[in-house]
């Protein structure tokens, strides 16, 4: 993403504050420290995954993201929310509720979403890790295409 902003003669620097594993818990706990360390113009949001595939409430995932969106936003930063689907271990319901948090969330917080960022990068095997859930390196040009409309829309203020 650096790269890119450069090529395209944006200024901003990326900071990746994210840590393998995370949970919204934990996002919302680090949030205030994130901001205040980095003072950042956009966060991209990318989280909740773990929270699914552990089975976590979709009530708790919905307000811990909606915590993280309202500091960010009263900060003065743009959110950008890149939507997560799950494995259907948990069943239809449970699967379907987890999926609906975060047009929920973009909705009730006017935030800009894109539904499934992974599009293209999820079932094949190829742009997996060995977990088959985790990106690899070859993935995340895809990720960052599928990311990128919405994310340089926000960075020009067309959205």
């Amino acid at each position: 993403m650096q790269s890119r902003l450069e090529k395209l003669g944006y200024e901003h620097r990326v900071v990746n504050a994210s840590i393998s594993g995370e949970t919204t818990e934990g996002g919302a706990a680090r949030i205030e420290s994130t901001l205040s360390n980095f003072s950042p113009d956009l966060i991209i949001l990318e989280l909740g995954g773990n929270d699914g595939l552990r089975g976590f409430p979709p009530e708790r995932i919905k307000d811990n993201l909606t915590r993280i969106i309202e500091q960010s936003k009263a900060s003065g930063a743009d959110v950008v929310l890149l939507g997560i689907r799950i494995p259907t271990n948990y069943g239809p319901r449970y699967t379907a509720a987890f999926e609906a948090v975060y047009r929920q969330v973009a909705e009730d917080l006017d935030v800009k979403w894109i539904e499934f960022f992974m599009e293209g990068v999820a079932l094949n095997d190829e742009l997996l890790q060995a977990d088959r859930i985790h990106p690899n390196a070859e993935a995340q040009p895809i990720l960052l295409d599928n990311a990128w409309p919405i994310i340089s829309a926000t960075l020009d203020g067309t959205l």
